[in-house]
């Protein structure tokens, strides 16, 4: 529904890959050969090089601190949600962004493996808790269809009110290819969910269920007319205690200091010793006592 960016790491490092070091060839030119070791010393002294070093390092670290809070089950759901979000442009923004099937899947479980050390790192108080709860409304369901004028928009809601089908008039309205044909339904979304347009979102929550916006609902990508599948009932504050700490820990993803604290930590206890004597530094802003030193 909401086309943006497909995500990136949540955390200050960065998700690529690197070639490990040793003789064999990279590539062949009539002026000579490029060897694995020949493109790794190349390669280690730049930004870009020493970034993918910091986030493999950071990644072997917190799978083993927290690999078995983060299932490869949730990974391929995360993943299906953008395909489906995406649908016919999906592969197209994977290329776009350099990325293939494998890369991205293994991006949105760095993500998950950042977010389940914040979660476990960070305290929560029942004041910050209560606090989240004035504002939290549970996930909730619904469809949508998309166009780009306002009239349109009009029309589309007078023809729901002449009792016409939202799955019909989603197929024949909406520009949303991502959906158009499955009824206009969105992934399920709660009240902190940043990939969702802030007017859609607002607009939604007001609906029960099955009912649909009497008026054009403008947002950043055209003119949405949103149906509510499912609004559950937002129950009490004990009920969603888990939720809560959720939502705080995503909140905290955002926020530098927390997530340079938790990842100073995290790699402060993850025995790291960089062999390179020319990488010795990499992670001097967050290791600062002996752990980080070389073994030579």
């Amino acid at each position: 529904m909401n086309k943006k960016v497909l995500v990136g790491l949540a955390g200050a490092l960065l998700s690529v890959s690197l070639v490990a070091c040793g003789d064999k060839t990279v590539a062949v030119t009539n002026g000579g050969k490029i060897t694995e070791s020949q493109y790794y010393s190349s390669m280690k002294n730049t930004s870009n090089g020493k970034q993918v070093l910091q986030q493999m390092i950071l990644d072997k670290v917190l799978n083993k601190e927290y690999g078995d809070k983060v299932s490869q089950s949730e990974v391929n759901a995360q993943y299906n949600q953008y395909k489906a979000q995406y649908g016919s442009e999906f592969e197209t923004l994977l290329e776009q962004q350099g990325l293939t099937t494998s890369s991205f899947k293994n991006q949105l479980k760095s993500n998950l493996l950042l977010k389940a050390a914040v979660k476990a790192n960070i305290s929560y108080s029942t004041a910050a808790l209560k606090k989240q709860f004035k504002s939290y409304q549970p996930k909730v369901t619904v469809n949508e269809i998309l166009v780009s004028d306002k009239k349109t928009a009009e029309k589309v809601i007078s023809e729901l009110k002449d009792g016409k089908k939202f799955s019909d008039l989603a197929k024949k309205y909406s520009t949303d290819t991502s959906n158009k044909n499955k009824g206009g339904r969105v992934a399920a979304f709660d009240n902190t969910d940043t990939s969702i347009d802030s007017a859609f979102r607002k607009a939604a929550y007001k609906l029960s269920n099955g009912e649909y916006t009497k008026t054009p609902v403008k947002t950043q990508y055209g003119y949405q007319v949103i149906q509510m599948v499912n609004h559950p009932k937002k129950g009490s504050y004990t009920d969603h205690i888990n939720d809560l700490k959720d939502q705080i820990a995503t909140s905290k993803l955002n926020d530098s200091t927390t997530l340079k604290n938790v990842v100073s930590k995290v790699l402060k206890n993850g025995g790291v010793e960089i062999k390179d004597k020319d990488l010795q530094n990499i992670l001097s802003s967050y290791l600062t006592d002996s752990s980080s030193s070389s073994k030579k």
